[in-house]
């Protein structure tokens, strides 16, 4: 039985260092990133920088992602 990515993430989480450190800085980009919806005014700095939050936040998901997937290749693998 295959085994599901979110388990994958669960193991790599306790684990892997690099996939807790990726992890960590998508949480904290996200919470960067609600701070700054939550003003009612944003600049024309605050809009650069919310972009540049979304772009950072979506590398790293996106490396978190490659991770689980090679986990889940070796796994098949095994």
């Amino acid at each position: 039985m295959p085994i599901l990515p979110q388990e994958i993430r669960e193991h790599l989480m306790t684990s892997n260092p690099e996939f807790q450190q990726l992890a960590s800085e998508h949480s904290r980009y996200e919470s960067q990133l609600d701070q700054l919806t939550k003003q009612t005014y944003l600049n024309a700095e605050d809009l650069l920088l919310q972009i540049e939050l979304k772009k950072r936040k979506l590398r790293v998901k996106d490396e978190m992602e490659r991770l689980v997937a090679a986990h889940q290749r070796q796994q098949a693998h095994h």
